[in-house]
């Protein structure tokens, strides 16, 4: 039998896993072995959740710690198991809580995977009371294929990726918990192609009318609102994080451009600055805004908010100056967002756009 005193102390290779406090040996192929040095008694060590758990085996022969080793490690691995999972609503608060800390991720984004969250608790509510493992890849098919066709593919895909993430969070703290590592039943969901819009985009003579119609018969706000939506027409940018921020002194005459910076906080959609060509339509419209309003260099190009703060926006005050018009013409008036898409909306223009001005949603 071997003990403590038949190992020899200059052994380069058991030197090698003394401890800095050169007071525990640790043994590379039984790596839940420690032996004390100064008694030469072995122990068992296994971390069970957070806890690091260390005893005698009572010994300090070491084939008999081997065997011994073998009842400390089953008795501890079964009360670790023992440990159920969490439940799906566990795991969403350790889910939001990362999401309301999460400084990358813009405020927008995390309220639309709120949204997702709130859209899974109508379409599932049993979810809630579920132990991860109880979960079953077959019970996620049942639920997308009964919210599949009532929503559209893009969100449908958005709705599985907040899944598999609320479910990842709750296996990641169950194996820090327990060192066990469950399977994510969300991640046999197959997301579906997206399918392009089909744009009803009016006419020529119909744009026209409707920006005239918003002119005089709208209320006062409705020469604004018209300017608007000429201005997203012409630049192709986005209405609520680009267009309404733009500043007198973002726009470069000689070169004919516009600085897009978006809003001050959370910038553009992608966080990135770009230049808009103003095209001959465009610049009519500034000219216009420039002669009717004045200009300050700090004051931004389109007043359309009757609010004190672009904080308080909503899209009810453009939506119903266009309902408005919508009564008062035959045909019907399309969503104020499609009026940024400017490759698709020729007839907004004298001239062919320039591709620059073209962006995707």
């Amino acid at each position: 039998m071997e003990t403590i005193r038949d190992i020899p102390q200059n052994s380069r290779k058991r030197e090698e896993h003394i401890s800095p406090d050169g007071k525990w040996r640790s043994f590379p192929k039984v790596p839940n072995l420690l032996q004390y040095v100064n008694s030469g008694n072995y122990y068992g060590r296994i971390k069970v959740g957070r806890k690091l758990i260390r005893e005698s085996l009572q010994t300090s022969v070491w084939t008999t710690a081997k065997l011994r080793l073998v009842d400390f490690l089953k008795q501890h691995q079964e009360a670790r198991v023992r440990v159920p999972p969490p439940k799906f609503s566990e795991a969403l608060e350790l889910f939001e809580r990362d999401l309301s800390g999460d400084m990358n991720m813009k405020p927008r984004s995390k309220q639309y995977r709120l949204g997702c969250i709130l859209k899974l608790k109508r379409t599932w509510p049993e979810l809630w009371d579920l132990h991860l493992d109880e979960i079953t890849p077959q019970a996620c098919k049942d639920w997308a294929g009964g919210i599949h066709k009532e929503i559209a593919s893009q969100y449908f895909n958005n709705m599985i990726g907040t899944l598999r993430l609320v479910i990842a969070k709750g296996i990641k703290a169950h194996k820090e918990k327990t060192g066990i590592v469950l399977e994510n039943p969300a991640m046999e969901l197959r997301r579906v192609r997206v399918k392009p819009k089909d744009l009803k985009l009016p006419a020529s003579a119909h744009f026209k009318a409707l920006v005239e119609n918003l002119r005089k018969k709208s209320g006062g706000w409705g020469p604004r609102v018209a300017d608007l939506i000429e201005f997203l027409a012409y630049s192709g940018m986005r209405i609520k994080s680009e267009a309404l921020w733009v500043k007198w002194d973002d726009i470069d005459w000689k070169q004919k451009e516009i600085i897009v910076r978006g809003n001050p906080v959370t910038a553009t959609k992608n966080s990135e600055i770009r230049r808009v060509p103003i095209i001959q339509n465009l610049e009519t419209l500034l000219i216009r805004i420039k002669d009717q309003l004045g200009t300050i260099k700090t004051e931004r190009v389109l007043q359309v908010m009757p609010w004190p703060s672009l904080a308080q926006w909503s899209w009810t005050f453009p939506r119903t100056c266009c309902a408005s018009v919508q009564i008062r013409s035959t045909a019907a008036v399309p969503p104020v967002h499609y009026a940024r898409r400017s490759g698709e909306w020729p007839c907004c223009y004298d001239q062919a756009p320039p591709a620059r001005t073209v962006r995707d949603n």
